[in-house]
C-alpha cells in the first residue's frame, strides 16, 4: 500500500512538471499572440502608405489589395473605405514639429491642398471618430465654407477656445488626429503622386501647451 502511495505521488509530480510549463507556455504564447495583433492593429503602420508631410494616407483601403492590417482596422472600426475612384483620408497626429496633437493646445492650418472636387477636415480621436463640438457647431469644415483670403489662400485655425474666421473646434483632453479627405481626386492613383503637398498644421506658441 505504501508502496503504491509512493508510486501515486511519484507519477503525480512527474506530471505536473510537465503539464504546469506546457500550460505556462500556452498562456505566454496566447498571451503575447494577443498583444502583437493589438499593437499591430493600434500603432503598426499598414503596407502602401502615401506619406506627404505631417499627412499619411493608405489609398489601396477599401480595395481587394489592401494589405491585412488595413482591412482588420477598417473591419474593426467599422469604417467605410473609399474606393480609389471616389477620394483618399490623410490622417496626420503631429504638428510641423513632430510633436503629438495635444487638445489643450491650439494649431493653425496652412498651405496648398491638391486639386480635388470637395474636402472636409475634422479632429478625431485614435479610432477616428470625431470630437464631440459644440452646441451649434459642426463637427468638420469643408472645402465650400471656408473663408479665404483674394488669392485663394486660407488659414483653419484647431483650438478648444473661440476662435475667428475658419474655427474647427477641439474638447476633451488627451491626443487627437487630423482626418482630411479629398474627393473626386487624381491623389488616389499614381498620376497624383508627382509634387503632392497638403498643408501644415503648426503649434500656435500658448502658455500651458504641452506642460
Amino acid at each position: 500500500m505504501k508502496r503504491t502511495t509512493q508510486l501515486f505521488s511519484l507519477n503525480k509530480t512527474i506530471m505536473l512538471r510537465t503539464i504546469l510549463p506546457t500550460l505556462i507556455a500556452l498562456i505566454v504564447a496566447i498571451g503575447g499572440g494577443m498583444v502583437s495583433v493589438y499593437y499591430a492593429l493600434d500603432h503598426a503602420p499598414g503596407f502602401g502608405a502615401l506619406h506627404a508631410g505631417q499627412w499619411t494616407a493608405y489609398p489601396a483601403a477599401g480595395t481587394p489589395q489592401a494589405d491585412p492590417y488595413t482591412k482588420a482596422r477598417d473591419a474593426r472600426s467599422g469604417t467605410l473605405a473609399l474606393g480609389v475612384a471616389e477620394g483618399v483620408t490623410f490622417q496626420a497626429s503631429r504638428d510641423t514639429a513632430g510633436r503629438l496633437f495635444d487638445r489643450d493646445c491650439t494649431y493653425r492650418i496652412t498651405g496648398p491642398t491638391p486639386p480635388a472636387r470637395f474636402w472636409t477636415l475634422y479632429a478625431a480621436d485614435r479610432s477616428l471618430a470625431p470630437l464631440p463640438s459644440p452646441p451649434d457647431m459642426p463637427p468638420a469644415i469643408h472645402s465650400r465654407q471656408l473663408l479665404r483670403h483674394q488669392d485663394g489662400s486660407f488659414i483653419i485655425t484647431v483650438s478648444p477656445k473661440a476662435q475667428a474666421g475658419n474655427w474647427l473646434p477641439i474638447s476633451g483632453s488627451g491626443p487627437f488626429v487630423l482626418v482630411m479627405t479629398f474627393y473626386d481626386t487624381p491623389v488616389g492613383n499614381s498620376t497624383g503622386l508627382s509634387d503632392l503637398t497638403l498643408p501644415k498644421a503648426s503649434l500656435v506658441a500658448e502658455e500651458g501647451c504641452h506642460d
